[in-house]
């Protein structure tokens, strides 16, 4: 063999060596690379589902949400029907107004506890604060203020009211007895 030989021979087995050096220590990093890429892929996906079930919750809050304006819708188209009727109107009006028809006489019962023995919240046995029997009708709060406006003050009520107010203000009473 020649000397050419041989040196082409040594240069050939250490090239081989090099691509088995090589060969050997891409291995870990293959492997490192091909581990991110599926973790990038499964971080896709499960972001892909959140997206989705939040999407799909969101879809079920609207559908709630439609169905309850609906139910709302038809209970305002009921209330329209029923305004449009005039035995209806007549009954609130006679009920929350207090109207009467001509010839009729209207009988308001001041204290219904001194006719029925009890309250009248009690009757069912259960104390309501939003009771409506409690309740004066409108027109006899309105009334009630105007006679409560148009009361004089007496001398404790004057004195009361002008502590509150931080102003001393004498009433029409202490002007004449000055």
């Amino acid at each position: 063999m020649t000397t050419r030989n041989r040196t082409a021979k040594a240069t050939d087995k250490a090239s081989d060596s090099g691509k088995r050096r090589r060969s050997g220590n891409s291995g870990p990093i293959a492997f490192f690379i091909s581990l991110f890429i599926v973790a990038v892929g499964a971080i896709q996906l499960v972001s892909t589902f959140n997206t989705y079930a939040a999407d799909l919750a969101h879809l079920n809050s609207l559908k709630r949400e439609e169905a309850a304006l609906i139910a709302k819708k038809q209970d305002l188209e009921n209330d329209i029907s029923r305004w449009n009727d005039k035995n209806y109107v007549a009954a609130q009006a006679r009920e929350r107004l207090g109207f009467v028809f001509p010839g009729e006489q209207s009988v308001h019962v001041q204290n219904p506890q001194a006719v029925t023995g009890q309250d009248a919240a009690t009757q069912n046995g259960q104390e309501s604060e939003t009771d409506t029997s409690k309740q004066l009708p409108w027109y006899s709060e309105l009334s009630y203020a105007f006679k409560k406006a148009d009361e004089p003050l007496t001398k404790s009520q004057g004195n009361a009211r002008s502590g509150q107010g931080g102003s001393q203000s004498t009433t029409t009473d202490e002007k004449d007895k000055q």
